[in-house]
Order: C-alpha cells, then structure tokens, then sequence
C-alpha cells in the first residue's frame, strides 16, 4: 500500500500534493488541518485517515480523533498530533506507545520533517513536517513511502517549496 503523509496544513493545501500523492493509495493527515474544507478535499481525492491537531476547531475534533491506530498491511500504526520523537516524546504519547508497540509511530505539530528509529519501543517514527504556510519552518515537506508485509520501503521526503508559496 502506497501512503501520502502529511500534517500542519493550517487552512492551506498546495495543488502539488494532488501530483505527489496521485499513485498513493491513502492520505495520512497528522493534524492541524486548519479547516474542514482541508479534510473534506482530501476524503474526495483518496481514502483519508486523520487526527485532530491543536490548532483544530470544533468541527474537526467532532470529525477526527485525537489519537488513531490501525493496522496497514501487517504493520501497527499510532498517530497522534503532538508525540515528540524518540528521546523527547510527549509524556501521554510515550504512555500509548508502551501500551500499544506500534511498529509505526506518526506525528505533526513540530514542523519538522524526521524519521528516525527508536531501538528501544522497536518502532519508526516518521513527522512528516509542515505544508502549510503558518509556523516558523522555512520549506514545506511531505513524505511518501509504501506499507507492504509489516515494513516500510520506499520512503521519499518531497520539498513543496518555500513557506509563504505555492510550487508553480
């Protein structure tokens, strides 16, 4: 299975992720749409699987959950807003990756791209950055990668441009 990820939209959705994520067979939004209108394009587009961020209105958070996990073909995914990352992570997100062992941990809210492993939980955690224009990162990024027999593999991170701009 072929996933676009992304996270930290904030009301804005470039018209290059249409093209990136064209081949992909789901969405993954780690929170911080922005606004409905954010989720509701996405869902007419692919199949969209999401959280609530803090920036998220009242409309999203009856929409989304907060926190998410499912299984894609044979992995354990988490996803949640605000996680951290291996070494720093949030106090109730560490607390739901001991219960739960993902294979996979994904989260936003930072706005910076990382995917890392964490030797000691035994999974990867993947933050696919900011592509909206609001917050402090300079370039806005995706990731992209392919979910098939419990691993991850063809993991790409994709650059849309400076903040404050579309890709032309």
């Amino acid at each position: 299975m072929r996933i676009g990820l992304l996270a930290d939209t904030h009301g804005f959705l470039d018209e290059a992720i249409f093209t990136y994520f064209a081949e992909c067979d789901e969405v993954w939004h780690a929170g911080d749409f922005g606004s409905v209108e954010i989720l509701d394009r996405l869902r007419q587009f692919k199949t969209t699987r999401g959280v609530y961020g803090n920036v998220d209105g009242a409309e999203l958070r009856a929409d989304l959950p907060r926190d998410l996990e499912w299984e894609c073909n044979g992995l354990q995914v988490y996803m949640t807003h605000i996680g951290g990352y291996p070494g720093h992570y949030d106090a109730r997100a560490k607390k739901e990756l001991v219960r739960q062992r993902p294979g996979l941990f994904i989260c936003g809210h930072s706005h910076i791209l990382k995917v890392m492993r964490d030797p000691s939980l035994g999974l990867l955690h993947m933050n696919p950055g900011a592509c909206g224009h609001y917050g402090w990162h300079t370039v806005r990024t995706l990731l992209r990668f392919t979910v098939e027999g419990g691993k991850i593999s063809s993991a790409e991170a994709i650059e849309l441009g400076p903040r404050g701009r579309s890709q032309t």
